[in-house]
């Protein structure tokens, strides 16, 4: 989807009343922040965006007076503002490289904020469950299946009769962490994706059966209007989008469907830990339960930042959503991070100055 033809902004915000008493509907009535105008700016994933939204709502309730504006526009387009020190903190579902921090004067702490699972939703015609091996997904965004009644679907699938109808694969046109995470995925689990396939990155070359789109709500609109079709994009925004999702075939061979747990699942059983730069990769996470496409997800700070007041505000922001702001994530199809893993990123914030 190009931005222009199906624009998305989210635009988070917090503005945390001094006047002590006023009731909750005063929020409403605040005049919109802005990047211009905000305390703190951020920039970045859209994939754990409806999570920090609601953070920010959350923080209004329980702080003191400052304002956030937070910009989705994509994990590439987050850390490349983050890096020009165009804003306060960003966000990446692909954790920064040595060589991007290296170029940041001021240092870089990556802290984990949630993680999430990508769905493979699709629009087909009538009901019932879709069941999809490994091998079979990796081929249809090889462009190899081109067809929903490919013998090798409908075998994975006996009670359902597929239709005879062109497979499109909905993908994501901006430099996009989902897809990071996704090809990282396709890469670790298909020989065929390794030795042909286009490779992985934040923005690849798909094959000619795809049709693009911007955001991953770009991706679920694609989907939910587009018949035929199938794509990958983070769970929460699948399932309010009313999509049908596909049970994968994990690394154990069993078939997990996504669900509100399905995250916090798979990192309980993944036998992986974090280590101490905080960038940790689950690319095909083991466990008979684990759901196989799952992905921690950052928030990108400054090491050191020129104003003290600045930092602090960073800090008590991001130690809130550590802490209180983990119980909120199932409600929007996240895992909330495990307690050692949260515990790191906290004496990681610790650092910033």
């Amino acid at each position: 989807m190009n931005r222009r033809s199906n624009p998305l902004l989210f635009v988070l915000l917090l503005t945390v009343l001094t006047i002590i008493g006023t009731p909750p509907t005063g929020l409403a009535a605040q005049p919109a922040i802005t990047a211009e105008t905000a305390d703190l700016v951020g920039a970045g994933a859209t994939f754990p965006a409806p999570l920090y939204q609601r953070w920010i709502r959350e923080f209004a309730r329980a702080s003191d007076a400052f304002t956030i504006f937070y910009d989705a526009i994509g994990s590439g387009d987050g850390i490349d503002r983050f890096m020009a020190e165009k804003v306060d903190f960003g966000a990446s579902d692909a954790a920064m490289r040595d060589e991007q921090i290296a170029r940041v004067a001021r240092g870089v702490k990556l802290i984990p904020a949630t993680a999430g699972i990508i769905a493979l939703a699709y629009h087909l015609p009538g009901s019932g469950a879709l069941r999809l091996s490994r091998e079979v997904y990796s081929d249809i965004f090889l462009g190899k299946i081109r067809s929903w009644d490919d013998p090798r679907i409908q075998a994975l699938n006996p009670d359902r009769r597929l239709p005879k109808l062109t497979i499109v694969t909905i993908t994501r046109s901006d430099a996009s962490g989902t897809t990071w995470a996704f090809t990282n995925h396709l890469n670790a689990v298909s020989e065929s994706w390794r030795n042909v396939g286009p490779g992985v990155g934040k923005k690849i070359d798909w094959p000619a059966n795809s049709m693009s789109s911007r955001y991953n709500e770009g991706v679920a609109a694609r989907i939910k209007y587009s018949q035929g079709s199938i794509g990958y994009v983070e769970y929460g925004i699948a399932k309010r989008s009313g999509l049908s999702m596909a049970s994968l075939e994990n690394r154990a061979g069993d078939y997990v469907t996504p669900s509100d747990t399905s995250g916090t699942v798979t990192l309980a059983n993944t036998s992986v830990r974090m280590p101490p730069n905080l960038r940790l990769f689950i690319p095909d996470p083991d466990g008979r339960n684990s759901y196989p496409i799952v992905t921690y997800t950052w928030l990108l700070v400054y090491r050191t930042y020129a104003d003290p007041d600045k930092a602090d505000k960073v800090k008590r922001f991001l130690r809130w959503g550590l802490s209180e702001g983990q119980k909120f994530a199932p409600e929007y199809g996240y895992a909330p991070l495990p307690q050692p893993v949260a515990a790191l990123a906290l004496d990681a914030l610790a650092d910033v100055r």
